[in-house]
């Protein structure tokens, strides 16, 4: 199947998480096969860092949004290390009147604590295009509101990831949130209106 050839750790769960098929990208992270995998909750398998966004996730599941939702996760490997990385979840169904499935990516993004969550460590590699825009923007005096219509984002969407910027840098508001995001590199300085400054290419 061409589900099993990805190479992407993949699986479709139920509305609640529940896994109902997983690819052996997906399972070779939990140390077991596919169908072992069949049944289990995919965040006991990968533990969200925020519980905040798996709350936001099933509100808005319940009222039937039909979104890509992203949530941060950390587990151990087979091997023992402790990873972390980023689960995404798309509704998928045949009509939207249907209750959705869910196609649920994993992405690694590495191993041991990230670096960001680490006190005097904070750095812009932890930073996604989007969030840099969000912070460029903020920076600006822009509302939320604005911020939405910007990056063609919802208002809670923009929420979201202020809220990952926010408990990433220990953040108390938005104005630390600049400051830091400054601080850090992640906007270029001497710079009107805020931009995001150039990520260095590291080939």
């Amino acid at each position: 199947m061409l589900f099993d050839r990805v190479s992407v750790p993949v699986a479709v769960c139920d509305v609640y998480g529940s896994v109902q098929v997983a690819n052996p990208a997906m399972a070779a992270e939990c140390g077991t096969t596919p169908g072992r995998l069949r049944g289990q909750d995919v965040l006991d398998l990968f533990q969200p860092q925020e519980s905040i966004q798996v709350e936001r996730i099933a509100q808005a599941l319940r009222l039937r949004h039909r979104s890509r939702y992203q949530v941060s996760v950390r587990w151990r490997a087979p091997d023992g290390a402790e990873r972390y990385g980023e689960l995404t979840a798309d509704p998928v169904s045949d009509t939207v009147e249907d209750t959705p499935a869910l196609l649920v990516m994993l992405r690694v993004q590495g191993e041991g604590e990230p670096r960001g969550d680490r006190p005097g460590e904070d750095t812009p590699a932890q930073v996604t295009p989007i969030e840099a825009r969000i912070l460029a923007l903020l920076a600006g005096g822009a509302t939320t509101a604005h911020a939405a219509r910007e990056t063609g984002l919802s208002t809670d969407g923009v929420t979201y990831h202020l809220r990952r910027l926010s408990a990433r840098w220990n953040a108390a508001n938005r104005t630390e949130l600049v400051a830091r995001a400054y601080a850090v590199g992640v906007l270029a300085p001497g710079v009107w209106p805020p931009t995001p400054a150039p990520v260095a290419d590291s080939m």
